[in-house]
């Protein structure tokens, strides 16, 4: 009886785990290097008919598939003729369209709009700032970096008749392309990662749009994975075995069975976003719908090549051990590689970016319980077009309002119009209504001024409480007596009772009291 195999040793820490990160990666690029890939002077200086290329522009010879045929031409013009309309009202799109949006990009967009569409797709357009690429461009770069970057320029795409000679287009805007990213983020500097995004993107459009597109991509999709510590992508590589062992159990048992970590393969994958890993054309299908909805693309289509090589037990028949299980990965049949094919299982794949985040919370709190200088915060990464746009227009926003509110030195007439007048039956409706609103105000004023007033006594009669004291009588006696009149003579009465009579009814008796 075969005894099990032992389970991987876990005593690694995730410091020399991270410290394992360049390592598998120089390795991974070790394996497309290519000596030769220059060829020689008459190969890339020779005529036309000796330098044959695809439609993509690759040299033949190099391995690259063509693939299934083109669509129809009256296909590809009626895709042409929607993403014309969409880009024409672009905002609109993105604000109440976005579900067509999407769905266009998982078709692909059309190669002669791919350029203007990426760029839309990820916010470089919006995020374009005047002349910033070209002063970058002309600035001298930090000579480290401008060493290290010369040094794997050769390397992207040799085979691409952009990237032939050293002298060429290719090699010398991309070697711009890089050293300006370096000067606009230095601290996180230059990754060997960044240099198939940057060839890729010259491929399809300018220097100054390519920069601005690289830039989206590192800041806002994948936040955090060029930097020196790479906290992103060891994140994600835990985030990733752990959805595994859900859309793929047999895989997940085989990689831990024989002790294959995802750092042997997942730098090559998501790093380079797949360049060095799919045919060309698959590779521009995974870019169109990688920008529309996000990260969670790179985990879909990392779930389907584990499930092409290592999905059934006839394909793990010959994978005894780490080496063979790496080679079955790297070696899928390119039949089962072809965009169609490929991207049909992609978007079948479930894993939706509520699971991706739960997941991500989840991994997050174990490696920080494990480390505790672990930094990295996934929400700084944005999930896809549509939460790129909204953040932009929400930015613009404030902005705006910002600026409104800043005084102006220039004083800015205003222009106000007036409505046209109201008829006669209803001026004299809103002259009734407002000498109504009139007299009301006029009650509220004079009741706020009584008690204004009130209160004003109110606090004088408790300043000098001496002013109204009544006389102390708690415990006296009350003598009333009515005083004595003079008695008047015969005439004097007669004559006073005339003069008074009236008043004599109204009169009081006179008292005199006294204590």
């Amino acid at each position: 009886m075969m005894s099990k195999a032992a389970p991987p040793d876990d005593s690694l820490s995730l410091r020399e785990a991270t410290a394992e990160l360049p390592r598998a990666f120089d390795a991974a690029l070790g394996q497309h290097d290519d000596s030769s890939s220059l060829g020689s002077d008459s190969e890339l200086n020779g005529a036309a008919p000796y330098r044959q290329t695809d439609r993509y522009g690759f040299v033949g010879g190099s391995g690259v598939q063509d693939g299934p045929e083109q669509p129809p031409a009256e296909l590809i013009r009626h895709r042409e003729a929607k993403w014309l309309e969409m880009t024409a009202h672009w905002e609109k799109a993105m604000a109440r369209r976005y579900k067509k949006v999407k769905i266009l990009c998982r078709k692909g967009i059309p190669t002669s709009l791919r350029a203007c569409c990426w760029l839309l797709l990820c916010g470089g357009q919006a995020r374009m700032e005047q002349d910033k690429y070209q002063e970058l461009e002309q600035a001298p770069g930090d000579p480290q970096w401008v060493e290290t970057i010369k040094k794997d320029i050769h390397r992207q795409f040799p085979f691409h008749e952009m990237f032939l000679s050293p002298e060429g287009p290719g090699q010398r805007g991309l070697l711009h392309l890089l050293k300006a990213y370096t000067l606009y983020r230095p601290r996180e500097g230059y990754c060997q990662a960044q240099g198939p995004l940057g060839a890729l993107l010259l491929m399809h459009m300018p220097s100054e749009s390519a920069f601005w597109c690289l830039v989206q991509i590192c800041e806002h999709y994948l936040p955090g994975y060029y930097s020196p510590e790479m906290e992103a992508l060891l994140l994600d590589s835990e985030v990733f075995v752990s959805l595994l062992r859900r859309v793929c159990p047999k895989a997940h048992r085989h990689l831990q069975k024989h002790g294959v970590g995802p750092m042997l393969y997942l730098p090559e994958w998501f790093l380079c976003i797949y360049t060095r890993t799919l045919p060309f054309p698959t590779v521009l299908r995974v870019w169109d719908v990688f920008l529309s909805e996000g990260a969670k693309v790179l985990f879909r289509v990392g779930m389907v090549l584990m499930r092409l090589a290592l999905g059934s037990s006839e394909k793990l028949r010959d994978c005894v051990g780490v080496v063979e299980t790496l080679e079955k990965l790297r070696n899928i049949p390119a039949r089962l590689l072809q965009e169609d094919v490929l991207m049909a299982e992609v978007h079948d794949v479930a894993v939706s970016d509520h699971d991706l985040e739960r997941e991500c919370r989840i991994q997050l709190a174990k490696l920080r319980k494990a480390r505790p200088d672990f930094q990295y915060h996934p929400e700084r990464r944005l999930p896809g077009a549509k939460a790129i746009f909204d953040a932009q227009q929400l930015r613009d926003a404030q902005r705006c309002k910002d600026h409104r509110s800043r005084p102006h030195s220039v004083l800015i007439p205003q222009i106000k119009v007036d409505p046209p007048p109201p008829p006669p039956k209803e001026q004299r409706r809103l002259e009734r209504e407002r000498l109504k609103e009139q007299r009301r105000l006029e009650r509220e004023r004079l009741k706020e001024q009584h008690r204004q007033q009130e209160q004003a006594a109110e606090k004088q009669a408790h300043k000098n409480p001496q002013a109204r004291k009544k006389p102390d009588t708690r415990g006296k006696t009350f003598h009333i007596a009515q005083k004595a009149l003079p008695i008047p003579s015969p005439v004097q009465r007669g004559a006073e009772q005339e003069e008074s009579a009236s008043a004599k009814r109204n009169s009081a008796p006179s008292l005199e009291t006294y204590f």
